[in-house]
């Protein structure tokens, strides 16, 4: 628990404190006015370039037309309900906690005489506007997504669930950053027990600040350090979050991120996309089972092209043709590591280079992999094929942490395969479908309905059912409200 300093008996004294807690004299942004209005002493305490300017100075106005009899018998009274015409006006009776307040962004107004301290939050932001996410695109749809600021998101999430029980419960994180945290619920449907314990492991997280916000906050959450899948799911569209909302999950919103964390988060959620509810139920459905294959491809299709190359005798007579026409001079798994780790470099360099230079790299990138490669005999072709195969389902896997998590896992069962052969390979996939069945997403098996069978439930992930049959919300979240 942070200290709490009372206000003191002594005007000059409150105003010394806070001046040396927010280190007036040693941050130019930290601002302090030393005011007189209505014949009393008052100061404010305010970042530069977090305040509305306009509305400070309307304030200050309407202050400075005051004269000293209107703030009589009680000014605290007179200048908090009366004299201080503005929405989002709070007090605070701690000079720790107006000192913390301030430095995210409200304006603190002491004066003389008053044992407490008048917060008003006529605060703004730098941002930018609620353009549609990279990550999450769609054909049809809303072209708003989230932004860094919280204030933003938390309007842009009412704007779409105009519910009575919608819930945005605030909460500060970090000794030393203040990080403003929403969590976002529907209380009639959300589980209780869910949101309480979420909410106590939220206030449980003991750290100096969230650097990299959301991020962080997962690794306090998430359990499993070494753990490579995602536990919570992302989206940067208002749209996903609602949906989602409406199903029974709960949502954290974290100041200075644009992502939205949604638990809980079964494996399944990670491969589900927006783009799919955006069309006719059939079409939608095929995209669904295009999506999945895809997922399937980019796990199991390397090492298993790996182990028909090295062991011919287990290919059918049907597909003889599978294998590469000449052993080459580096040995296949070789080949198949360092184009891995090169595609990896690819994107690591696509990330770090400037928007109008892409496609640049990637004609350098096409050349030299796609061509180059195979004419000096590093790669054979089929290679480059399986491998680009391998590639285009990853990119098709929405959640951008579950692709890197596949991919790590596909790099480990070439390994495998390589090392153990045939054995190896079933036996990597059986540890790795028994690691994920061991997995739970806040008391939830991470491969449900899968793992434990639920045929409904399963049906809907593995289709994309038309809305109007979809009348029940997930028994795994066990809303209050089951029907929709």
């Amino acid at each position: 628990m942070k200290p709490e300093q009372p206000m003191m008996n002594s005007f000059s004294k409150n105003v010394e404190y806070m001046r040396e807690r927010l280190g007036v004299e040693k941050s130019f942004d930290v601002v302090h006015l030393d005011l007189e209005y209505a014949g009393r002493q008052m100061a404010m305490f305010l970042i530069d370039g977090f305040v509305k300017d306009e509305i400070l100075h309307y304030l200050m106005k309407l202050l400075s037309q005051l004269e000293p009899e209107e703030l009589e018998p009680d000014p605290f009274k007179k200048l908090f309900k009366t004299h201080l015409p503005y929405i989002e006006i709070d007090y605070l009776e701690d000079l720790n906690e107006a000192g913390d307040q301030v430095l995210s962004g409200p304006t603190a107004l002491l004066v003389e005489g008053m044992d407490k301290i008048i917060m008003i939050d006529a605060r703004t932001y730098p941002v930018r506007g609620p353009q549609e996410p990279d990550l999450e695109r769609v054909v049809r749809g809303s072209r708003d997504g989230y932004v860094e600021t919280i204030v933003f998101n938390t309007a842009l999430t009412r704007r779409r669930i105009r519910d009575r029980s919608l819930r945005m419960e605030y909460l500060q994180i970090g000794r030393r950053s203040k990080t403003d945290v929403c969590l976002c619920y529907i209380e009639d449907i959300a589980d209780m027990k869910n949101v309480n314990h979420l909410k106590e492991t939220l206030k449980a997280i003991d750290t100096d600040g969230l650097p990299m916000a959301e991020k962080t906050v997962e690794e306090f959450l998430g359990g499993r350090h070494w753990n490579p899948y995602p536990v919570i799911r992302y989206t940067e569209r208002p749209d996903t979050a609602a949906a989602h909302l409406y199903e029974g999950h709960v949502l954290i919103m974290i100041d200075g991120s644009p992502s939205v964390m949604i638990t809980p988060a079964t494996f399944w959620h990670h491969l589900q996309h927006s783009e799919e509810y955006r069309q006719k139920p059939l079409i939608g459905a095929y995209l669904r089972i295009v999506r999945h294959i895809a997922v399937v491809a980019s796990l199991f299709i390397l090492p298993l092209y790996y182990l028909l190359s090295v062991h011919p005798s287990l290919v059918p007579g049907a597909i003889h043709y599978i294998g590469p026409e000449e052993a080459g001079m580096i040995p296949l798994i070789i080949q198949f590591l360092i184009a891995e780790i090169g595609i990896d470099m690819l994107r690591m360099a696509a990330i770090h280079t400037p928007s109008a230079l892409a496609t640049a790299l990637g004609l350098v990138a096409a050349i030299l992999i796609g061509q180059v490669a195979v004419e000096v005999g590093l790669f054979s072709n089929e290679v480059v094929l399986y491998l680009a195969v391998a590639a285009i389902g990853t990119f098709a896997t929405p959640s951008y942490e579950m692709s890197l998590a596949n991919r790590f896992i596909r790099i480990v069962l070439l390994i495998i395969s390589a090392l153990f052969g045939p054995p190896g390979y079933f036996i990597g996939i059986t540890v790795w479908v028994l690691y994920l069945a061991g997995m739970r997403t806040f008391h939830t098996p991470y491969l449900w309905p899968f793992i434990p069978f639920s045929y409904r439930a399963f049906r809907d992930v593995l289709f994309r059912i038309p809305i109007p049959l979809k009348n029940r919300r997930p028994t795994f979240l066990n809303p209050q409200d089951p029907d929709r």
